[in-house]
């Protein structure tokens, strides 16, 4: 499944695009380097401009390993400008205007259940955080806390779909696929620092 990810309604359960908004695999991806307050990242983009991974350089390695598990060996990578509106609104977040990151069209590749998580993710304001239970509890089944986990660390837009604001119910920062520096970085950055993430958004 092949769809754009952006924020869940307060009555959806799973992410429901309809018809005209699927997006068919790409035909082929361009990856561009910018460089962030967290070091060089990887933007890999299709041929509309939408954001299909975002990662950063010291895991290139990885990105192409997952892109080529999400869109088959065939899919063409080439090097290639990421669309300005997409850099601008990533350079605005680091500079601290933290809601540019939802004009950001993004889309993967990932199970019914992946896309519901990813676009629960995208419902989790800046400045705010939930656990892995509140998460599941949000898509109606309050059971399948590792479940949210996997589909969390299978993202593969970290940032614009912020599974950095997902935390373990304890208040731990538990793992982060670009390392808990990165995560921690991120969190205070949007004004949850470590001493403080128990306050958490539960989408009551």
């Amino acid at each position: 499944m092949h769809a754009i990810i952006r924020p869940m309604d307060s009555e959806s359960t799973a992410l429901r695009d309809p018809p005209h908004m699927a997006l068919a695999p790409p035909a082929s991806l361009l990856l561009d380097r910018i460089v962030t307050p967290m070091g060089e990242t990887l933007l890999v983009t299709d041929e509309r401009g939408t954001l299909r991974l975002l990662d950063w350089a010291d895991h290139e390695s990885r990105a192409i390993a997952l892109l080529r598990r999400q869109y088959g060996a065939a899919v063409r990578l080439q090097r290639g400008p990421a669309p300005a509106a997409l850099t601008q609104s990533l350079d605005a977040y680091f500079a601290g205007d933290l809601p540019r990151l939802d004009e950001i069209r993004c889309a993967a590749a990932g199970t019914p259940f992946q896309q519901a998580v990813w676009a629960a993710l995208r419902a989790i304001p800046p400045g705010t955080t939930a656990s892995y239970g509140a998460v599941a509890a949000r898509l109606g089944h309050p059971k399948a806390m590792r479940a949210v986990g996997l589909a969390n660390g299978a993202n593969p837009i970290p940032i614009v779909v912020p599974c950095h604001r997902v935390i373990g119910a304890d208040g731990s920062l538990t793992g982060y696929g670009g390392g808990l520096d990165r995560k921690r970085w991120l969190l205070a950055h949007e004004g949850v620092h470590e001493h403080a993430v128990q306050k958490q958004l539960t989408f009551e």
